[in-house]
């Protein structure tokens, strides 16, 4: 216990001597940071990785991208991370729960569900309400991550029960089958659907402002690398990294 009490002590010591703008001295982060982050951040944790890793020469950060309930259990069970950074407040929560985030989370983004369709949309689809039809080849995330308890949350907004062929473990394997051309249509992020570029098509539904996705970050309590940590997090929530996500079509919170 007093070694997880040290880490986060000097966790909070970093995130206080940081201002919003400074990543920190590259002479007090060292070694490796662990981040477990959800699998619609992949890309934009790559990037933001390699600029932390360039402002903080020697520093390596180590992803570990997945559902956020996924590897929010992992956590649980004792996995070794750094930093979590989860698509809904609720897989947070329960790291918390846990006694395995002691500072409190961050939320530096949000994200919203779009439709995504294979490139020419060869399945015709015009909108939400083909979900609830038998015909079309149909791809949901698993009900218990967080892209798929915000397309539950859409369906019921919308009154449609859906009718999917497959429910993917994560929203980047839901997302494959349509660029694999194995579904008409999939409800991804839309940050997903900017990623993929020219291999699929977007189509935007209203009912997907009632399922906003709020994304919190917070390092770990029995952190490896606990002053690393905090100052990633730090760079994460910086004003210097919001370029990053506003090009990927994150929100801000």
């Amino acid at each position: 216990m007093m070694r997880k009490l040290g880490a986060v002590v000097a966790a909070v010591a970093v995130i206080a001597g940081c201002g919003t703008e400074d990543t920190g001295s590259s002479d007090s982060v060292s070694g490796t940071v662990t981040v477990f982050a959800a699998a619609s951040l992949t890309e934009t944790f790559t990037d933001l990785g390699a600029q932390f890793e360039a402002a903080h020469p020697g520093v390596r950060v180590v992803y570990n991208f997945g559902a956020s309930s996924a590897l929010a259990q992992q956590i649980g069970q004792g996995a070794p991370a750094d930093v979590f950074a989860a698509a809904a407040p609720r897989n947070m929560q329960q790291v918390q729960d846990g006694g395995d985030v002691t500072a409190a989370p961050v939320t530096f983004v949000r994200n919203r569900l779009e439709i995504a369709v294979p490139a020419g949309n060869p399945g015709g689809i015009t909108g939400l309400a083909d979900f609830g039809r038998a015909g079309p080849k149909l791809a949901l995330c698993a009900e218990q991550v967080p892209c798929g308890a915000a397309a539950a949350t859409v369906f019921q907004a919308a009154g449609i029960t859906p009718q999917p062929d497959t429910r993917e473990a994560d929203v980047k394997a839901a997302l494959t089958k349509v660029t694999l051309g194995e579904v008409d249509a999939a409800l991804v992020y839309r940050t997903d659907v900017r990623a993929a570029g020219s291999k699929v098509q977007g189509i935007d539904f209203p009912e997907a402002a009632s399922a906003v996705n709020d994304y919190p970050i917070a390092p770990l309590a029995a952190a490896p690398n606990g002053t690393a940590a905090a100052a990633f997090v730090q760079f994460v929530t910086s004003e210097q990294a919001r370029p990053v996500f506003a090009a990927a079509g994150f929100d801000r919170p």
